[in-house]
């Protein structure tokens, strides 16, 4: 782990060596300057993660140094030091931007604590802005989080679908946030002041569903007392979102086929057509074009679904993005039950990026949601992260919430179990209760490939 890089500024030799030999015992990387001139010309090209500046010093003192480095890109926190009768001076340098300020002599241990809470709140604070930078309204897709080479990809080809009428079908795994990509797919389309619709498939039974889509008339079935308009109808003119599409019925499939086809179907039990104009975006966490070829799914309606496909990565690939996730739901969380959250420690965050996050998008946010609410504190810290994530425990965990079936469960579990044996198959087929032919066929079946054999 790359260590924090200061730059140390005192015109004394003396004091300038000493804060370099205590601070390399500290942890931290130093260089140093003996005047605020070339200290600025330093820092503008080597950079520094933070600065410890005497503020009395010939040349270029404290205050003008400090108001130099307000137009640096990328501006350190800024420490400053002074004698015992300069702490009026100092007080005034925080007001125009220094972070703190030391009295010399200097207690070294006292200097590395404020050092490392000033560097952790300046990269807090740089997360900010380009979560912020990524939410802007000019860019019109201010839910999607992500600064990840695989999710700019993603992103790109949002950008370019969203103005279009194409068919999107959105794949990935359960929790890694298809709906956020439908709902700016929608939000960002010519159709977006028009009818959103969201269906989630799985959720019904082949008979509700089929009248939850296209609508019926009374006397269709027991229980129709009156005609009711579907969801399809509904939304004619604007977007519908069909969720978990590979759950539905070959009934249900061929009806959908004819909307897509004619943009037309009628109610059931009902004989008036009934015509839409209508946009139709959906996704599924499973394998349609395997279930194509088991049967299982009707070809030409892959086909129809699939006039672009978007893929998103499962959060274990796409790691830098734990810290804007983390930000995110921080704020969030925090304003929604009123909990003064500041921000999550290093050694928390390097725990996040180290863990294999099988419930991926959803997984994060139901913990950092658990962790701002029991919070005892203003930032969340290493302790407070459960044993599966931390690896202190010799018991592994993974988590299901509820909702979702039992593939995916079983899926969660071979993933889990791989990552806790290393990717050792024939250990995990052990733990698992299975024999290794069925692992391996249960990791065709699922898509289960390891990083390096994508």
């Amino acid at each position: 782990m790359q260590k924090p890089l200061i730059l140390v500024i005192d015109d004394e030799k003396n004091i300038r060596e000493a804060l370099r030999s205590g601070l390399k015992l500290e942890g931290f990387d130093v260089y140093t300057s003996e005047d605020g001139s070339d200290g600025l010309e330093k820092l503008k090209t080597i950079g520094a993660d933070a600065v410890v500046l005497d503020l009395k010093m010939p040349k270029v003192g404290g205050f003008e140094f400090l108001k130099q480095a307000h137009s640096i890109e990328n501006e350190p926190p800024i420490i400053i030091l002074t004698g015992h009768g300069g702490v009026d001076e100092a007080v005034e340098a925080m007001k125009r931007g220094a972070y703190d300020f030391l009295t010399k002599p200097v207690n070294l241990d006292k200097l590395s604590l404020v050092l490392r809470r000033a560097i952790e709140e300046q990269n807090l604070k740089r997360r900010q802005i380009q979560l912020e930078e990524m939410v802007d309204e000019r860019y019109g897709f201010k839910n999607i989080i992500g600064n990840s080479k695989t999710f700019q990809k993603v992103i790109q080809i949002v950008k370019q679908v969203a103005p279009t009428d194409a068919s999107v079908l959105i794949t990935g795994e359960s929790g890694t946030g298809k709906e956020v990509i439908a709902n700016s797919i929608h939000a960002n389309s010519k159709r977006s002041k028009n009818q959103y619709i969201k269906v989630h498939c799985a959720a019904l039974p082949e008979t509700l569903l089929e009248s939850e889509l296209f609508g019926h008339e009374k006397g269709a079935f027991t229980g129709a007392i009156a005609r009711k308009r579907g969801r399809f109808e509904l939304a004619d003119g604007g977007t519908i979102f069909l969720d978990e599409i590979g759950e539905v019925s070959p009934t249900v499939q061929i009806k959908l086929l004819r909307v897509l086809q004619e943009q037309e179907f009628e109610r059931v039990g009902g004989e008036e057509t009934i015509k839409v104009n209508i946009r139709i975006i959906t996704a599924t966490n499973r394998n349609l074009k395997k279930l194509v070829e088991e049967g299982k799914f009707r070809e030409d309606l892959y086909y129809r679904l699939n006039i672009i496909n978007i893929n998103i990565p499962p959060l274990r690939e796409r790691k830098e993005d734990i810290p804007l996730f983390c930000d995110y739901f921080i704020q969030y969380y925090a304003k929604k039950h009123n909990r003064n959250i500041k921000g999550i420690h290093s050694k928390a965050l390097k725990h996040l990026e180290s863990y294999s996050w099988p419930g991926n998008v959803r997984e994060l946010q139901n913990l950092i949601e658990n962790l701002v609410v029991l919070s005892q504190s203003e930032w969340i810290t290493e302790d407070m992260l459960p044993e599966n994530i931390t690896g202190s425990s010799n018991h592994k965990y993974f988590s299901v919430e509820v909702g979702l079936t039992m593939a995916e469960i079983e899926k969660r579990a071979i993933l889990s179990t791989l990552e806790y044996t290393g990717w050792n198959k024939s250990q995990a087929a052990k733990i698992l209760n299975i024999g290794r032919k069925t692992l391996l066929r249960k990791l065709d079946e699922y898509g289960i490939k390891r990083e390096e054999e994508k």
